[in-house]
């Protein structure tokens, strides 16, 4: 049996929870648990387990400071009639881009094979089968548009297992790494 693994930045309780009500407000759609929320930099896949120590070790030899990032505006993946996933966004952060760089390359290196399309950093609020009706799209993106959060202070990252069944995706980390510098 192979495992489902991604890396990702956890959140804190209070901002997922925030999270969770700004999704809470959007009629339709699978909204992501509270408990879900996370921020993810790198989607790994199938792996079999024996690659686990492998990917375990690549993540912790990753050096990168500690540092803050903004949750700023949502928005939706798809097109206006075949909206796919609601989000919420991150400001622009150097920091982020570098870290989400070098777990990539981390990655890399193992001959995983990590999507090479640019990062675009977000929270996934909800996911879609059938797209939502524009006439309520349209409203929930104009209300929450200015939506921000943060700063929130990032000092750790993580690797996670994920296994889906009908009632969600259940998540659990397999690694913690800290940052603790360059």
């Amino acid at each position: 049996m192979s495992l489902r693994l991604f890396t990702a930045i956890a959140l804190p309780a209070d901002l997922r929870d925030r999270l969770a009500g700004l999704a809470a407000g959007f009629p339709g759609g699978r909204r992501v648990a509270a408990e879900n929320l996370h921020l993810t930099l790198a989607f790994i896949g199938q792996v079999p387990p024996a690659r686990l120590a492998d990917i375990d070790e690549a993540l912790a030899e990753i050096r990168a400071a500690p540092f803050e990032l903004t949750l700023d505006g949502v928005g939706h993946f798809g097109t206006a009639r075949k909206v796919r996933v609601l989000w919420a966004g991150v400001e622009a952060n150097p920091a982020l881009a570098a870290l989400q760089a070098r777990v990539c390359t981390a990655l890399r290196s193992l001959r995983l094979d990590i999507e090479a399309r640019a990062y675009s950093p977000h929270v996934t609020l909800a996911r879609f089968r059938a797209p939502p009706p524009p006439k309520r799209l349209g409203p929930w993106l104009a209300a929450n548009g200015l939506f921000r959060a943060g700063p929130v202070r990032v000092d750790s990252f993580a690797l996670y297992s994920s296994v889906l069944t009908a009632a969600g995706a259940h998540y659990r980390v397999e690694a913690a790494y800290p940052l603790d510098g360059d």
